[in-house]
């Protein structure tokens, strides 16, 4: 596989982070919305901790916590249609291309000297986009919500009846039957009170009285105060301010030509919540104008799902989904939109410091007091007389227990387990032990949980607890035991044939081609996403498959043809999904092994298909340069297939023509045209011959 920008460390963690809900007020909104951001993008930038966490496992170790990055994001109570996911996936690789001028890394393999792409932007843009637009499930608890924010405006007239409004609503969303989406880790959510202050408009007195309330209600650890928008003066346009948003809110924008959209999320106001709350619709409001006549500057996205306005149009939403790719196909604004033009360096550290505290004082002592009551529940219900995390090292120190293939198991896939049920309590204390990286109680649980839904035959949640077991065992410290790559495989089989899902098995082969990667183990990952190509997406196969011509040319022994064919492969594939540059691409780097070898039949066709993707792409002079190679030296192939080449450069030639009609047209050379086929071939076709082409050269 090409190089990727994180380690393989990174990129699991960064794959599988908590995830925390924000429930906003609309005067809350119309504070940040001066910096053209939602509360959840205002701190996304700043999502990352810089210092270490720790927490206590069930038998009081201190586990430290590294690099933790969480996910802030606007409620929204239906989850993303699959027809959107797939085409903004599909946008987001073509968006991401090779950039200009950049230097190719260049492999030696005998007595070829390949000038190959060093990474590969579009795939993990691609992969990026995939984790983070796959909706939450019943079978595993990653995608939950943990803890939900409550943000408040200082400037409500009663700001404490506004957090028990946004409370109500919060329980209301996850515990009423009106609503199955989105998914909450534990029935006793963490809620977590914000203050917002505006500095530039706010009475800062009043708002640290409030904030004295709210410490007496919801505790010092349960609130925070927090003051933006410092910046009072206007913004000229030579002023510098820093924009860490632009990364996160463009990732996929690789010449920053791109526009932000509308969105939908779950906000509270003064007015009936039941108008504030809208399931994902394609279309929407006006994107010229925003609900409260200000010009808007974001352009409507072609995926948007979600649009709010209330009966009298005075809400509107930047953010919907937890997608941060966003894109669109529009072209560049005639202005700029600025974000966080009220911001201060001083905010941007506020900012820091909020996620930080809620983090080190909210988040993480709820996730510790959680492990602490699920172990003390499983312990109770299963009369052990120690904690789970001792019990498990006891079970699994021995030897392997048998398992039953694939083959002899049940399809009961649609198995569903009760909340209560044990067997989803230790899936729920693993996925909580892996989000705060103690991968070592994390791969226990599983691995007990793997057990109990394999006895029940309950297939989805099996493969669930298979998968995450093998990335915690490749992810606990030291290496205690090899990574089971038996266990993904077992995963990748169930989700494909038994449970008929093809996104959590292409979760799965993501994970463990990276992880296999990384061990230098490049024809098992190579061997693994060509197993994962299939007629139902040829975006994925594509993608996977030039992953896998990138692992034969990273082998200790580069199997170049390898290499090359299933370059090919992988770009037939991206012009079937209408990714021409791609497969365009792919096919330039494949003629690079067969070019001058004597397999003419090969680089016959791999020409004319860059002639007619060259073509379609109106790079024409490309489009001619790969016809003539086809037509200059005597041809292998049957005369219809010579005359079905010549037809093809004859048309882009007259394009050329009709483009340019003063320019003068150089000379056609065409050897092969004394060649019985093309003798046939003008004999035959007049018009051709002598109609349209007359008074253009051709050189015999």
């Amino acid at each position: 596989m090409a190089q990727c920008l994180h380690s393989v460390q990174e990129f699991i963690q960064d794959s599988f982070v908590p995830m925390v809900a924000v429930l906003c007020s609309e005067d809350a909104e119309q504070v940040t919305r001066k910096n053209n951001l939602n509360f959840s993008e205002l701190v996304r930038p700043f999502c990352r901790l810089t210092s270490e966490g720790h927490v206590r496992d069930p038998n009081n170790q201190i586990q430290a916590i590294k690099n933790l990055k969480i996910h802030v994001s606007n409620v929204v109570t239906q989850p993303p249609r699959p027809a959107a996911i797939r085409k903004m996936l599909s946008e987001v690789v073509s968006v991401s291309q090779p950039a200009e001028g950049l230097v190719a890394n260049v492999i030696t393999a005998g007595d070829y000297d390949l000038n190959i792409s060093a990474t590969t932007p579009w795939f993990e843009a691609y992969r990026e986009t995939f984790f983070q637009s796959m909706p939450a499930s019943d079978h595993e608890f990653l995608n939950h919500y943990l803890a939900c924010m409550l943000v408040v405006s200082s400037n409500e007239p009663q700001p404490v009846e506004q957090f028990l409004k946004l409370s109500q609503e919060q329980h209301r969303i996850q515990h009423s039957s009106d609503y199955t989406y989105p998914k909450w880790f534990t029935p006793n959510t963490l809620k977590y009170y914000v203050l917002l202050h505006d500095i530039s408009e706010g009475d800062e007195q009043r708002a640290d009285s409030v904030y004295e309330e709210m410490k007496q209600r919801y505790g010092t650890q349960g609130c925070y105060l927090l003051k933006i928008n410092s910046r009072t003066s206007a913004v000229s346009s030579d002023e510098q301010i820093p924009d860490p948003w632009s990364q996160y809110l463009q990732k996929s924008n690789l010449q920053n030509q791109e526009l932000y959209e509308d969105g939908t999320s779950v906000m509270m106001g003064s007015k009936n919540t039941e108008n504030n709350i809208s399931a994902p619709e394609v279309g929407g409001i006006d994107p010229s104008v925003k609900a409260d006549g200000v010009p808007n500057n974001f352009k409507t996205h072609p995926l948007q799902l979600n649009h709010l306005s209330d009966p009298d149009g005075s809400l509107d939403a930047l953010d919907t989904l937890r997608f941060t790719v966003q894109i669109t196909d529009g072209k560049k604004a005639s202005t700029v939109t600025t974000h966080g033009a009220c911001l201060t360096l001083n905010d941007h550290d506020r900012i820091r410091q909020f996620i930080q505290e809620f983090t080190f004082r909210g988040l993480l002592p709820h996730i510790e007091k959680s492990i602490r009551q699920l172990n003390d529940q499983l312990v109770s219900r299963k009369g052990l007389s120690r904690s789970l995390f001792s019990a498990t090292k006891k079970w699994f120190s021995g030897g392997k227990v048998p398992e039953k293939s694939i083959a002899e198991l049940k399809n009961t896939a649609g198995l569903l387990y009760p909340p209560e049920a044990p067997e989803l309590q230790i899936r729920k204390l693993a996925d909580l032990c892996f989000l705060v990286q103690h991968y070592d109680l994390a791969y226990n649980c599983y691995h007990t949980a793997k057990k109990d839904f394999l006895n029940d035959q309950a297939m989805l949640y099996a493969a669930g607890a298979l998968e995450m077991a093998a990335v915690s065992a490749f992810l606990q410290p030291g290496a205690p035991r090899p990574y089971p790559a038996h266990y993904m495989d077992t995963a990748i089989q169930t989700y494909r044939d038994v449970c008929k899902n093809m996104v959590q098995a292409e979760r799965c082969a993501l994970l463990s081609a990276e992880i296999l990667k990384s061990q230098v183990k490049y024809s098992e990952a190579a061997t693994l996403l060509i197993r994962m190509t299939s007629e139902d997406s040829d975006l994925r196969s594509a993608l996977l498959l030039e992953q896998a011509a990138h692992c034969f040319i990273n082998m200790r022994s580069p199997m170049v043809r390898k290499f090359a064919f299933h370059m090919i492969l992988a770009g037939h594939r991206f012009s079937k999904a209408g990714q021409k540059r791609h497969a365009l691409r792919c096919y330039c780097q494949a003629m690079q092994v067969y070019k001058g070898k004597g397999w003419s039949l090969a680089e016959d066709h791999i020409n004319f298909t860059i002639g007619r993707q060259s073509f379609t792409l109106k790079q024409l002079d490309n489009a001619v340069s790969a016809f003539r190679h086809i037509l200059i030296n005597d041809s292998k192939q049957t005369a219809s297939q010579q005359e079905a080449f010549l037809r093809e450069y004859l048309y882009v030639y007259k394009n050329i023509s009709q483009l340019s009609p003063d320019d003068p047209l150089p000379q056609l050379p065409l050897p092969c045209i004394q060649s019985s086929a093309t003798r046939v071939f003008f004999g035959h076709d007049r018009r051709l011959a002598e109609g349209e082409f007359q008074g253009h050269v051709f050189e015999m």
